[in-house]
């Protein structure tokens, strides 16, 4: 009779051990973890929340041209031969631009604007000339320093560009991205909403810490190391205290908690014994109730998993050590999801630099770099916008420093990167080349799937280089061929293939009523274009793909405001649309939301370079149904999928 109860209470607790695997299978498949609900948060209280949806800046940042340095706002042009040896004298116009105060005056050639750091750049001026290279005059300036056009200012939207996905879906919240989400105007975001977690002790030998111990009884250490994990793992945690050994008792707690709570967490109960029998009262719930108890751990074989009332319920191991070891090994994962988290790993890594990395001497240097798998381990891409810029923030993950006594890191040497959070997630894919807006919408599928992507705009000749060094799955670029006419293709290295990707037409922007451009067709507004000499335009960077559509348009030309060269479309309408500039050449998608005139140059093809032999095909088959699966975002943008 006794071997028959001992018999029978084995079947009932340990009726099959389940491997680790095979038990967190059986938990997925009974919980299917997921967010338990999102809210909305103002912005001082975002802080250590993850985001529940992707955020999309409303405004260019900067939103204009801007002076990055004090000084005088210049035509570049007038100091192609100033030196400290031949200095160059320039007439003061009347007027002081500061932040806050719009230019009202044109910078003409042979004159110059005194301005402030963050100050408007004037309609003219295409660069700054710091003050400490400058001597003052009766109504001038003597310059003893040339300057590139774009030198010491900031263009429109170079920062952060309308529209812009400025934070994903999944990212936890901390300093760097409440300035992202200000520098947009926002003063509140959807947050997933995090997991409320029942915390329950059972044993009658449990006293609270900061009472009296008495004769065999011990402090509840599992309550408060439970709950402790389960917030830093994103939960808020219901600290329920000890309960005794009483059926009735912790079957009211367990109800009670179920009732109020996302979750329950207890500790204790799940081994043979005459006081063990939380196992019996899990089995009242149901279906699935139990999916695991007994799982093939050491330590940790006593865990017991069930799904009660839709909700996990989790019976951690009465030891504090085999607790722990079950709970961040198995347990925490699950909970993480519920709250949106991603996995964590460790706080500082080695990778290696991709390019030189230049320094000054004399002065230890930090640069912020973003890190991604390579082929012979983690590349640590150097990001970079300026002083000025918050999204540098958003895209790194950490930092490395260079000495004080040493000039640059060179490529590939080795480097510890200092993590700026412990919770690193590598993406799952990395593109590097041409950003286009369209690429935004063309990723939330993929993101929404719980993949990650990191983009870094590197321009389509970039891309193709990182490419080729095996440091990203993926190459955006439109890149015309002028012997062949083709897109793309012709500039594919050995071991490439192409993604078709999608069309976009680009076209020459105006602003509305110019009787410039109004009305004709594009020869002849670029011709109208060219004989006024008033007419400033705004060129793009050398390497971007539309440089060779804008170049064969000018046809050797180099008009007022050539040499004003941002590296987006986004920059070009903004200036077109201030004022700043009268023309240039970008996306129609862009010239619509901003109101401007478009006159149709081409249609241009938008694809991704790959490997032939990627390092991840599974997250290149995600990323080409997450493109057909876009297809009517892409649409409804002004794309079209080829």
């Amino acid at each position: 009779m006794q071997r028959n109860d001992k018999a029978g209470l084995e079947q009932t607790q340990f009726l099959k051990i389940l491997s680790r695997e095979e038990a967190i299978a059986a938990f997925e498949a009974a919980l299917r973890p997921r967010p338990v609900g999102t809210e909305t948060v103002a912005l001082d209280k975002l802080a250590g929340r993850i985001l529940a949806q992707d955020v999309e800046a409303g405004v260019d940042a900067p939103p204009f041209d801007r002076s990055v340095v004090d000084g005088f706002a210049v035509r570049a042009a007038d100091l192609a031969e100033a030196s400290s040896g031949n200095p160059v004298l320039l007439g003061l116009n009347n007027e002081l631009i500061a932040c806050g105060v719009e230019p009202r005056l044109t910078v003409a050639a042979g004159t110059a604007t005194p301005i402030s750091t963050g100050g408007p750049m004037p309609r003219g001026a295409d660069a700054v000339v710091m003050i400490e290279h400058t001597e003052p005059g009766d109504g001038a300036v003597s310059v003893t320093r040339a300057l590139a056009p774009g030198q010491n200012m900031a263009f429109a939207g170079s920062d952060i560009a309308r529209g812009q996905v400025v934070l994903r879906q999944g990212t936890r919240i901390g300093s760097r991205e409440i300035a992202m989400l200000a520098a947009v105007g926002l003063a509140q975001a959807d947050v997933y909403r995090k997991p409320r977690i029942a915390v329950l002790s059972t044993g009658d030998e449990l006293v609270h810490p900061g009472e009296a111990l008495a004769l065999a009884q011990v402090y509840d250490s599992n309550g408060p190391i439970v709950a402790a994990a389960l917030e830093e793992n994103g939960c808020i945690a219901l600290r329920r205290g000890a309960i005794r050994d009483e059926e009735a008792l912790l079957e009211a707690a367990i109800r009670a908690a179920l009732k109020d709570a996302d979750g329950v967490v207890l500790s204790g109960g799940t081994s043979k014994g005459a006081g063990d029998f939380t196992y019996r009262i899990l089995s009242r719930f149901g279906p699935p109730g139990i999916v695991a108890h007994g799982v093939a751990l050491k330590p940790g074989k006593p865990l017991c998993l069930a799904v009660c009332e839709g909700k996990p319920v989790v019976v951690l191991p009465g030891f504090p050590t085999s607790a722990m070891f079950t709970f961040h090994d198995i347990v925490a994962p699950f909970f993480r999801r519920m709250a949106g988290l991603p996995a964590e790993t460790m706080a500082s890594v080695d990778a290696h630099v991709p390019v030189r990395i230049p320094s000054d001497l004399g002065r230890t240097e930090f640069v912020m770099v973003a890190l991604a798998q390579g082929v012979e381990g983690l590349v640590a891409h150097p990001i970079g916008k300026g002083s000025g810029a918050v999204t540098a923030f958003s895209q790194a993950d950490g930092f490395l420093a260079i000495d004080a006594l040493s000039d640059s890191l060179t490529a590939g040497e080795r480097v510890r990167v200092q993590l700026f959070t412990p919770n690193l997630r590598l993406p799952d894919l990395v593109i590097m080349g041409s950003h286009c807006t369209g690429l935004d919408a063309a990723l939330s599928p993929f993101e929404a799937g719980g993949l990650n992507a990191r983009v870094l705009a590197l321009g389509s000749l970039g891309g193709l280089s990182a490419l080729a060094r095996g440091e990203c799955d993926l190459a955006p670029i439109h890149l015309l061929d002028p012997a062949t006419g083709e897109y793309n293709r012709p500039f594919l290295k050995p071991g490439m293939t192409l993604i078709p990707g999608w069309r976009r037409l680009q076209g020459l922007v105006f602003r509305k009523g110019d009787a410039r451009f109004e009305g004709r067709d594009i020869r002849a507004a670029v011709a109208a274009a060219l004989a006024d000499p008033d007419a400033v335009m705004v060129n793009r960077n050398q390497g971007a793909g539309t440089r060779t559509l804008i170049e064969v348009l000018l046809a050797g030309a180099k008009p007022q405001g050539y040499w004003n060269q941002p590296r987006s479309h986004h920059a070009v309408v903004a200036s077109v649309a201030q004022g700043r500039a009268d023309w240039g050449v970008a996306i129609k998608p862009l010239a619509d939301a901003a109101g401007l005139g478009f006159l149709p140059l081409a249609d241009e093809f938008y694809d991704f370079a790959v490997a032939t032999a990627p390092r991840r095909p599974d997250m290149i088959d995600a990323f080409r149904s997450s493109l057909v699966e876009s297809t009517e975002r892409l649409t409804a943008l002004g794309f079209d999928l080829r």
